[in-house]
Formats: structure tokens, sequence, C-alpha cells
């Protein structure tokens, strides 16, 4: 009888584990799904915006209408493989590989100095088989791992000035300054806005993070002040119309389109700023056409979007017992969330513009490619926390 009873339990048990395993697969499952859903519509959204955006542009430059259109379609579809290889890559690999893998990305950023092409006084761009490549775009992943990988060590390490003052010195000093001189203002300001987030998710100490707020800011303010382009992209931020032909031209544009929208926009294709009223409409300024013709209820769906990623990632990234996991997890959810908002405050004149793309949405490959990759690495985040659940 006792041994009934016995069996009786343990079969309950069996039941009740299999049932909170199964409760956690279907948990993971919806979190990952969730997470897709957003960058899905943001893909869709941005394909239609950027057909309309760019085809004045690519019938003037390349004689097809449709020519960047298809270009960005094609980054899509790569930027999707490289989501499916990284949502398979263990990412532990990542913490083992940390290291070589930053060290590639500086190697990435020296080789664009030395045979980078220059547009408009930057050289950002490195044309491989006939296609131009932003380097930068891949060195966010890079830094985020190494950021990710420092900031997962013993909490012990962080009572020791060597054990990571000089190693996050050196990952910002070494790509700092090396984005610097290409120059790439706003990818350095979105470095250390994926960074900040992963410092402040590792729970440092307060004296840690005051610090590092203190040298970001000083830092910050000099580079602000030490290239008169930064400067006048300030001063114009705060005055946008005392130069609307000039430094004011993009902001001001970007207004008019905005408000041209009204609530539900003027149309698809119906937008005055694609006219080359507005320079770069589909890439930095994606954001204004959607505004224009889609008007502010496609403008705040956008919005809508970035916050339900950020939200879900965020949450899933609070569900991994993993240090290393939850710092990567956050610094992939923080890189993209900071340069939605750096894009959308600079097309909004909310920020000052700092020429980064917005991201599942702006014609630009490299980003594309980038930003896919980290969505992949959230979904295999999700996929292990199922596994170990």
């Amino acid at each position: 009888m006792a041994s009934r009873t016995s069996t009786s339990a343990e079969s309950r048990r069996l039941v009740a584990r299999r049932t909170r395993a199964d409760t956690a697969v279907v948990t993971g499952h919806s979190r990952a799904v969730l997470a897709l859903i957003p960058v899905a519509l943001l893909l869709v959204i941005g394909a239609g915006a950027l057909m309309s955006a760019s085809s004045v542009i690519a019938l003037h430059e390349n004689g097809d209408r449709m020519y960047l259109f298809n270009r960005h379609l094609m980054f899509i579809g790569i930027g999707v493989f490289a989501l499916l290889i990284t949502a398979r890559v263990p990412y532990r690999l990542y913490e083992r590989w940390a290291i070589p893998i930053f060290l590639l990305s500086l190697v990435a950023l020296v080789t664009t100095l030395a045979i980078g092409k220059s547009i408009d006084g930057a050289t950002r761009w490195v044309t491989i088989g006939g296609v131009s490549l932003q380097l930068s775009e891949f060195s966010k992943f890079a830094t985020v791992v190494m950021l990710a990988a420092i900031f997962s060590r013993e909490n012990k390490r962080f009572l020791r000035f060597r054990g990571v003052f000089i190693p996050v010195a050196f990952v910002f000093g070494s790509s700092g300054l090396l984005l610097l001189a290409q120059p790439d203002f706003g990818t350095v300001l979105i470095v250390a806005g994926a960074g900040f987030a992963v410092l402040i998710a590792s729970k440092a100490p307060l004296r840690w993070v005051g610090a590092m707020m203190a040298l970001g800011g000083v830092a910050g303010a000099f580079l602000a002040q030490s290239a008169p382009y930064r400067m006048q992209r300030i001063l114009s931020f705060r005055d946008p119309l005392a130069d609307p032909l000039g430094n004011g031209l993009q902001a001001v544009q970007s207004l008019v389109a905005l408000g041209t929208g009204g609530l539900f926009g003027v149309g698809l294709g119906a937008s005055r700023a694609r006219w080359r009223f507005l320079p770069n409409a589909h890439n930095d300024f994606i954001f204004a056409i959607i505004g224009e013709e889609m008007g502010l209820v496609g403008s705040l769906a956008v919005v809508s979007l970035f916050l339900l990623f950020s939200l879900v990632g965020v949450q899933l990234a609070l569900r991994i017992d993993d240090m290393f996991g939850r710092l990567l997890a956050i610094g992939m959810v923080a890189w993209i969330s900071t340069q939605a908002l750096v894009n959308i405050g600079g097309v909004a004149a909310i920020l000052p513009i700092s020429g980064v793309p917005l991201p599942f949405v702006s014609a630009g490959g490299s980003a594309m490619i980038a930003n896919l990759a980290a969505v992949g690495v959230l979904i295999n985040l999700s996929r292990t926390q199922r596994t170990e659940s």
C-alpha cells in the first residue's frame, strides 16, 4: 500500500514537472514571437516608406526608381539569414570568443580608415565586391558582446581598479578613437548608451555608475566642442530657422514633412519631401517620410513598435539567470532602442541630428544585417532559457 502511495506521489511530481516545463516552453516561445512581431512590422512599414522615399533619387542616380528598394529587400534577406545563424549559435560561444570578436572589429575599423571610401568628408564605407559596407555597424555588435563579458565577471572584481576600469577604458578608448577618426560620432553615442545599460544591469556599485557617467559627460562635452561641424549641429538644433537653407535645412524640412502629414498622412507615394527637398530622406530621415505619408497615426505606430520591442526584450533579459546572457540581451536591446531614440529624436528636432539610421526601417545594408543579427541573439537567448527551464 505504501509502495502504491509512493508511486502515485512520484507520478504526480513528474506530471507537475512536465507541466511546468511545457509552460516554460510556451512562455519562452511567446516572448520570442513577441520580439519578432514588432521587428516584422517595422520591416514592412520601412519597406513601404522606402519604396516611396527612394524612388526619386534612385531614378536620378541609377535610372531605375526601384533600384534602392530592390537593394533594401536584398539586405533584408541577408539580414534574415544572419538572424537565423545567430539564433542557432550557442550564446556561450560569444563569451568565449569575446576578445577575438572585439579585436576583429578593431581591425575592421582600421581597414575602413586605410582603404575606405570618403563621402562628404566621412570615411565610413568599404567596398567589397561592388557592395559598400559600413563596418562600424558590426562594431556595435562586437562591443556589446565584449562589455557583457567584462561586466558578467564576479561582482568582487568591481572592487578592483584593474578588474573593470582598465578593460572598459580599453574597449571605449580603442573603438571610440577609431570611430571618431572616420568621423562617426553617432555610433559612439549608440555604443555609449548600450554600454551604460549593461553597466546598470550588472548591478555595479553606484560609485562606478557615477564615475562613468561623469567621465562620459566630460568626454561628450569635449568631443562636441572639438569639431566645428558638431557644434554647428548643436547650434542648428537650438534654432534651425537661423540657417534654414544651410545647417538647419534637414531639421526644418523634416519638421515640415511631419507637419504636412497631419493625423492620417497625405498617402503612400504622395510625399513632397522625397523630391529632394529633404536630403537623405530614405536613410536617416525616413521617419519624416513616414510621418508625412502615414501621418501622426503612422508615426505613433512606429514608436509603439519600438517600445514593444524594448519591453519584450527587457522582460526576456530579466528572466535569464546567467549573468552573461542577461547582459548580452540588455546590451542588444539597448543598442537598438537607443539608436531608434536618437534617430527619431533628431528627425523630430527633440535631439541634435546624429546621422544614425532608424533600425529595421532606414536604407542601409550593414545596419540591417547587424540589427537583425542582434534580434537573432535575443531569440537564441529565449530558446536557451526555455531549454534550461
